[in-house]
């Protein structure tokens, strides 16, 4: 640890631009139970950033419930690229399941299309192919969108968050033939169940860190009673453990997970980093590694920004 009780900061850019971000930062907390990563989006704030640090504390102080499965499957992500390098990564990738964002501002829906046939072409005919639009969308659109992009596929497993609201999420499911997937109406919700009551969704996706860790998402999984997919926030390998956790203990797991976004980062603080093999993670501890950590340590004005946050919210242990 840093001298003067400095909290763990890691900064590690992005291979690619991903979320309107080139560079992921966050803390690392050591506990008895091992370690934790709080890295909340840096226009959050305090309210919005204190379910990350319960995560956090979870992982680091309490540690996980037993898990179910040894391994976990996931999806390759493709960032809202050109398709030539969506078909590289998608390559890369290892993984026979592909999460493609669309919708990106700046971009038509031609370019989605043509970087959702470039990632079919790379993964075959077998493949599977899910779409992320992140709230873009109206109702009319999303239901335009979603039928070419379905065909462009050549059939998709389901498509992310098309609208924002969750009562248009509900109208869009009904007035389309794919799958719809809700993230942000659980995610950012004041009421995730409205989701379930209003029958807005066939699957659930859940973030641990947004939602306040591991058993907080187990019991939201069995509250709105949806199969779940188990997605990353783009963490480190510490974080993404935490991911995988929950995808471990769930009862049953029908759909791959967004836990492979370690590909998307140019470095990780870990020790063995969580990249997929055969489109699997494995479930277990994750160790830092010392001299990663020196590597990707934050400049200190970064530090002390982080250490900010944390006094912010609350926190009163940085270590």
């Amino acid at each position: 640890m840093p001298e003067g009780g400095s909290p763990l900061v890691f900064s590690i850019p992005l291979r690619i631009r991903f979320r309107g971000i080139t560079v992921r930062e966050g803390v690392l907390l050591r506990g008895d139970a091992g370690w934790g990563e709080w890295s909340p989006f840096l226009e959050y704030d305090d309210d919005t950033s204190r379910p990350w640090l319960a995560c956090a504390r979870e992982a680091a102080d309490v540690g996980w419930p037993e898990p179910l499965r040894d391994a976990v499957p996931v999806n390759v992500t493709v960032p809202a690229t050109d398709p030539e390098r969506a078909h590289a990564i998608v390559v890369a990738g290892g993984c026979r399941t592909a999460k493609v964002k669309v919708a990106e501002r700046g971009q038509s829906l031609a370019d989605d299309l043509a970087r959702v046939e470039a990632v079919r072409d790379a993964l075959g005919p077998d493949g599977l192919v899910r779409v992320d639009a992140n709230g873009a969308w109206d109702v009319d659109e999303a239901v335009r969108a979603i039928a070419a992009l379905d065909r462009a596929a050549g059939g998709l497993e389901y498509v992310e968050q098309p609208v924002m609201a969750v009562e248009d999420l509900a109208v869009v499911r009904r007035r389309v033939d794919v799958a719809i997937a809700a993230d942000e109406s659980i995610r950012r919700a004041e009421d995730p169940y409205r989701v379930r009551d209003l029958e807005a969704a066939d699957i659930a996706v859940l973030k641990v860190q947004p939602l306040g860790g591991v058993r907080a998402c187990l019991r939201i999984a069995e509250d709105i009673g949806l199969p779940v997919v188990v997605s990353s926030a783009v963490e480190s390998s510490i974080g993404i453990a935490a991911g995988v956790a929950l995808a471990a203990a769930l009862p049953e797991l029908h759909h791959a997970c967004g836990l492979a976004t370690v590909q998307l980062l140019t470095d990780d603080v870990a020790v063995a980093p969580l990249l997929p093999v055969d489109g699997m993670l494995p479930v277990g501890p994750v160790e830092v590694d010392d001299d990663a950590l020196r590597r990707l340590t934050a400049a200190d004005d970064r530090v002390d920004h982080w250490r900010r946050r944390l006094e912010s919210v609350g926190q009163d242990r940085s270590s």
